[in-house]
């Protein structure tokens, strides 16, 4: 019997019960842990933890991601921008250059802006204070209904509501279901991150994009990394750099799993009253765990 693949679902915070711990993510984890192959044996096996930091400061497990028995890391970077250490930034990019896949979010402005060390990857995401967009264009508000939450912050629609995505380019493996038909919908969010194809990496590129809501300007939502070798000579594994954790979050499946105290805005209904809609984001995440596994799994 094949192993299952290790999944290991990680915040950037330590447990913090008003705010996006991991386990806000439950959904998730009962998703991915759900699937299986024709006989019924389990694909992935799934761990979910949050910041646990060692006597250095560093996460016990991301600053030596690279010596577990992972096979994935989906990444979930919800911190103002301290969230990941130098130490915790190398030891996720030596777990990609052993072929580990990697999928790493954040949201709107600086949250989760700690991520962008981490090789590869993280140059794809683009914030408020650092690493900010290359096209100057971007870098003004979408969202204005919010005042505290600068730019990036991309209004595709209400948390509970679903967006409708566009196909950048050929139409990625990620993005068509079993029966053929692409995937469409997408939880939505008042205020989505900045995510971009680094210049000059011809293995990264955009393969979906949402619109505003408020200004009907197109923003990028998933960009992709294929295996590519890089220039120690490592053969990198896969990765995705996505523009909001909200689409995976439990709040945006389902409103009724609450949320922090923190943020402001209404609820919308979308899912509520559509609930078939959610079956995109959940083939979504079954392609990805796929697609991530690394080549020899």
């Amino acid at each position: 019997m094949k192993k299952p693949v290790k999944i290991l679902l990680q915040t950037t915070i330590p447990y913090t019960e008003d705010d996006w711990h991991i386990g806000r993510f439950s959904m998730l984890r009962a998703h991915l842990a759900a699937l299986a192959d024709e006989n019924g044996e389990p694909l992935y096996e799934v761990t979910a933890r949050n910041i646990e930091k060692n006597a250095d400061g560093d996460d016990r497990v991301l600053s030596r991601l690279d010596e577990t028995d992972f096979d994935e890391l989906w990444l979930f970077a919800v911190d103002v921008g301290d969230g990941l250490t130098k130490t915790d930034c190398a030891g996720i990019t030596r777990f990609r250059q052993r072929g580990g896949g990697i999928f790493a979010t954040r949201d709107h402005q600086d949250l989760g802006s700690s991520l962008c060390t981490i090789g590869g990857i993280g140059a794809a995401h683009f914030f408020h204070s650092k690493q900010q967009d290359p096209d100057d264009g971007r870098n003004c508000r979408d969202d204005r209904d919010t005042v505290t939450i600068d730019f990036p912050n991309y209004h595709s629609g209400a948390n509970g509501d679903y967006q409708t995505i566009a196909v950048a380019g050929e139409r990625h493996a990620l993005l068509t279901k079993k029966d053929g038909a692409p995937i469409e919908f997408f939880p939505a969010h008042p205020h989505e991150g900045g995510v971009g194809a680094p210049a000059g990496n011809a293995a990264a590129r955009v393969i979906a994009t949402g619109r505003s809501r408020v200004t009907g300007k197109d923003f990028n939502l998933i960009v992709a990394f294929e295996r590519d070798t890089d220039k120690h000579g490592n053969y990198c594994g896969r990765g995705i750099a996505e523009s909001s954790f909200h689409h995976l979050v439990d709040y945006n499946w389902d409103t009724k799993a609450g949320c922090p105290t923190f943020l402001e805005e209404p609820p919308g209904d979308g899912y509520e009253k559509n609930p078939a809609a959610l079956d995109d984001v959940k083939a979504y995440a079954a392609n990805l765990a796929a697609w991530l596994a690394p080549a020899d799994r």
